[in-house]
């Protein structure tokens, strides 16, 4: 069987490690296709190494532009890939528009597609990866849920019958992560001095907390009033938005740092006494690091983080600024996103799949 892998963003780099390691072990083969969505270095090459994933075996380099053009690129390009390695399963990712755009290419061609992470809804239609996400579930032919609540919109959709819970793959590669580097010091507390436990962790890039400066503005001087140092790691777009806008990124308590290699990533978490972030990804790693998160955002798709009381939905100001001090809230034994082995649970349900056709 041969199961081809679309992806081209941060948090597909992070999914597709365990899934081609699941492969190898299974004895599947496994065509890798990255996009070019994510160009920068250190959100893209670099995954590749630190999470011991191997090369793609096609570059797109699709890079930037509008949603528009960039899934245009991406789609155009798809059709001579499929046609090339005629897999047996095209494996689309969360919510991108590498996501989006692989999905159809092989739709249309007749290749079956696989959604891992199918169901997540934030029933949000002003962010673009609602539409990817909503739009690849309802064209894909095998739904694959990292959770009960996803499979329950999945039902509530009509799409009950393409729907297989597998777990949550980030949990994989967290675990076998967070067991690597465990011993490893925060680059945090290496680089700016900050003692493990004293800085919350930061990420701002999505374009509701981006694109307006008046609304950009009041996030970072929030995390600049928090009582304790903030480190924000400033993602590409985070830097050029506040270029754009004429905006100073450090302020108060709220200092810079690079982006981060992943495991370095997950250091600098584990040592936090808090994430604040807008992120998906990232609230969910948090959660199953057990690190407070105050998550940007009006929703979330990881509803259980809120549920279990480890994460708080804010808006920039006083909210933002008390939920990132609140204290650390009770201890959780909850599991909603696995027990770090669902890979090996999507390999063999793709194996399974792939039979019956």
């Amino acid at each position: 069987m041969k199961v081809l892998s679309v992806v081209g963003a941060r948090p597909q780099f992070v999914k597709l490690a365990p899934i081609a390691h699941a492969c190898a072990r299974a004895g599947v083969e496994h065509v890798i296709v990255h996009t070019g969505q994510h160009y920068d270095p250190m959100l893209s090459d670099v995954f590749f190494q630190d999470l011991n994933i191997p090369a793609p075996d096609e570059h797109l380099g699709v890079g930037s532009g509008s949603h528009g053009h960039q899934t245009g690129a991406m789609l155009a390009a798809m059709d001579d890939v499929l046609l090339k390695h005629q897999p047996d399963w095209v494996l689309v990712y969360g919510d991108t528009n590498s996501t989006i755009a692989a999905a159809l290419s092989a739709v249309k061609l007749h290749f079956p597609v696989a959604h891992l992470e199918a169901g997540l809804r934030s029933f949000n239609r002003e962010m673009p990866e609602e539409h990817n996400r909503v739009l690849t579930d309802h064209c894909a032919d095998l739904l694959l849920s990292p959770t009960e609540v996803g499979a329950q919109h999945l039902a509530a959709e009509g799409l009950k019958d393409r729907t297989v819970v597998v777990g949550d793959v980030m949990t994989d590669v967290l675990f076998a992560t967070r067991d690597a580097v465990k011993d490893k010091p925060s680059p945090i507390t290496e680089e700016l001095g900050f003692q493990p436990g004293e800085y919350s962790l930061a990420t701002i890039h999505r374009p509701a907390n981006t694109d307006s400066k008046e609304q950009l503005e009041a996030v970072l001087d929030s995390l600049g009033q928090v009582d304790h140092p903030v480190v924000i790691v400033a993602h590409p777009r985070l830097v050029a938005k506040a270029k754009e806008h004429g905006l100073t990124i450090e302020r108060g308590n709220l200092h810079t740092h690079s982006p981060l290699a992943y495991p370095d990533l997950v250091a600098a978490a584990m040592h936090a006494r808090g994430i604040i972030t807008d992120s998906g990804g990232l609230q969910k790693e948090a959660f199953l690091l057990r690190v407070p998160t105050t998550t940007v955002r009006t929703e979330t798709e990881w509803v259980e983080t809120v549920n279990l009381g480890w994460n708080v939905l804010v808006g920039p100001g006083e909210e933002l600024v008390a939920a990132a001090q609140r204290p650390r809230p009770a201890d959780t034994e909850e599991a909603p996103y696995g027990d770090g082995h669902a890979a090996d649970e999507v390999v063999r349900v793709l194996i399974e799949r792939a039979v019956q056709k």
